[in-house]
């Protein structure tokens, strides 16, 4: 038996609620947390504190960051609320994309293409799995606006991708294992020996 089914069995009964959480471990959010705490850090120097954009970018990051954890918690008890809340987190994350894009295109500025040099150096930074904030931290608070920007545009294009991929294995998994309702169904045949 391994550790993992040792660990789901009670008083010999398998259980039917999986392990849930864990959300510190995901790339995702990760990703995103750098993403909320960048925003935060972009807004207090490019964006006028009493502009309706600054509240928006700053809870547009906050959800992407918040409905990971939220999605991973309630993984628990259903499947569907987690690939839900996933998804909102990803749709938080493109409207918050849109908002750098936006704070680039009304000042005239490019927007890094995939093969500009900054993009590719971007890339090699998230390549390795530690990188965090501290990693980052050069380009999130460039005094160049421009840098600064493209480079949250950068980490919101990654932390989407991952999102993108997390919500198809999620998708995956709910099709090999099912929901709740699934796994209670036969964890109590299980135990009555059906």
């Amino acid at each position: 038996m391994s550790e993992k089914d040792r660990k789901d069995k009670i008083d010999g009964i398998t259980g039917f609620i999986p392990p849930h959480g864990g959300y510190e471990k995901l790339f995702s959010f990760q990703k995103a947390r750098i993403v909320y705490d960048g925003t935060v850090r972009f807004c207090e120097r490019f964006v006028d504190k009493r502009s309706r954009t600054t509240d928006q970018m700053i809870q547009a990051a906050r959800s992407g960051k918040q409905n990971i954890i939220e999605g991973s918690q309630a993984s628990a008890a259903s499947k569907e609320t987690e690939i839900k809340l996933t998804c909102v987190a990803r749709a938080s994350l493109e409207e918050l994309l849109e908002d750098y894009r936006d704070f680039l295109r009304v000042r005239g500025i490019d927007e890094w293409s995939p093969g500009h040099s900054h993009t590719k150096r971007l890339r090699e930074l998230n390549r390795d799995p530690t990188a965090n904030y501290e990693t980052l931290r050069k380009g999130i608070e460039h005094p160049d606006p421009a840098i600064a920007a493209n480079v949250m545009i950068g980490l919101i294009k990654l932390t989407n991708y991952l999102l993108d991929r997390q919500i198809r294995q999620l998708e995956q998994a709910f099709l090999r294992e099912g929901g709740l309702r699934e796994r209670m169904s036969k964890a109590r045949r299980e135990q009555r020996g059906w």
